[in-house]
């Protein structure tokens, strides 16, 4: 496969990086090249539930242990935000529109599934451009999109709001969500309780972002960095490069997902998000405030921001934002336990009757888990 990839092989099927025999010589040039033990993290939901689903994990040897981080957008939403979606929501006159995932995860009131049961207009959508359409169509209305995710799809959002300020569509706002990785990922490189040594950095996220931002947090840490597809061998020749920097005292950013990331990502995705939004502090669910780890719409473009436009809306409900304190979901996403560690994990918490978002999320560990491995579980 690296030779492949050094020379710039397109992906023709899935299944090409999907093949057993391939994956278990990676696992074993793995154990051979492991002598020491090593804690490593993958920061993406997709590599998450891959590595769950595909049992990639029991490839590798004991020594190398691997850690589920907050790669998944949803889950770490905080509830304040979530109780004020449940707020707009209920507004007589707003279409509240989310993507699916969102539906089902839980404020300190409910969830947005329980307010569209009790007669809020509340609609799926699978893009912005979904979003603005429902807007000209219903003059009448205000619409309200709830903005959540990481730099992926950051861009689609930011133009969205372009063409509704130069369409003069003034029916449109978002409730912005969207959160930021690396600030992420040195929060947990700061925490006294951190135990990682390295990191698989989310390729989607990259090929916006690219990784230039990257060095100067494996510099600075020194911890080594690889940037890592979604598919089987694509997360075993990463965790391969990782624990090869590892063992020779390397700390450096590699880019093992050639074939969609380049260093300097994609300019003017970034450039259309940079006009649009600005970085802030960002309540992360289950782990607090990160510094300039969320974004928010710029002055310029703030009679598009749903948190100005509703804002007595919003004052007058206020916001208990509360979590269940059984859920240890702040614990998986910091990467210091797995779920099924959680006492509450297929019992208390299931897919129905979440406790917390990583339960519900598409991307969510706990979810993964769930999935794929609760029978296991139980049964042990």
């Amino acid at each position: 496969i690296r030779s492949a990839r050094s020379a710039g092989a397109v992906m023709k099927y899935v299944d090409e990086y999907r093949d057993r025999t391939l994956a278990t010589r990676l696992a074993e040039r793995i154990t051979h090249t492991v002598h020491r033990p090593w804690t490593i993290m993958e920061v993406c939901g997709g590599q998450t539930h891959a590595i769950v689903r595909f049992g990639l994990d029991a490839l590798l040897p004991p020594s190398l242990t691997v850690v589920h981080g907050p790669g998944c957008p949803v889950c770490v939403t905080p509830v304040g935000l979530i109780d004020q979606a449940l707020q707009l929501a209920s507004l007589p006159h707003v279409i509240f529109c989310s993507f699916g995932d969102m539906l089902r995860v839980p404020g300190s009131r409910g969830d947005l599934f329980g307010v569209k049961a009790a007669g809020g207009d509340v609609r799926i959508v699978y893009s912005p451009l979904d979003a603005m359409t429902l807007a000209r169509a219903n003059q009448a209305r205000e619409v309200v999109c709830f903005a959540v995710g990481f730099d992926t799809t950051a861009p689609a959002w930011a133009m969205a709001v372009i063409q509704a300020k130069e369409s003069g569509l003034t029916n449109f706002s978002l409730l912005v969500a969207h959160v930021l990785v690396p600030p992420a990922m040195e929060a947990i490189l700061s925490s006294p309780q951190n135990r990682v040594q390295g990191f698989l950095a989310a390729g989607h996220v990259c090929t916006v972002v690219g990784y230039e931002d990257y060095e100067a947090l494996a510099a600075r840490y020194r911890v080594p960095i690889v940037v890592a597809g979604f598919e089987p061998l694509d997360i075993l020749e990463g965790i391969g490069l990782l624990v090869t920097q590892l063992e020779e005292g390397r700390a450096e950013v590699e880019n093992q997902y050639v074939r969609s990331v380049r260093r300097e990502g994609n300019r003017p995705a970034r450039a259309v998000v940079e006009e649009v939004f600005e970085p802030v502090p960002r309540t992360w669910r289950g782990i607090g405030e990160i510094a300039r780890s969320g974004l928010q719409l710029r002055p310029a473009y703030a009679a598009y921001d749903a948190a100005v436009r509703f804002r007595e809306a919003l004052s007058q409900a206020g916001s208990v934002g509360v979590e269940d304190p059984d859920c240890r979901s702040g614990l998986v996403l910091q990467g210091l336990i797995k779920p099924p560690d959680c006492p509450a994990f297929a019992t208390r918490c299931t897919p129905e009757q979440p406790l917390g978002a990583p339960m519900v999320s598409s991307e969510g560990a706990c979810a993964a888990y769930y999935r794929y491995r609760s029978r296991v579980t139980r049964e042990a």
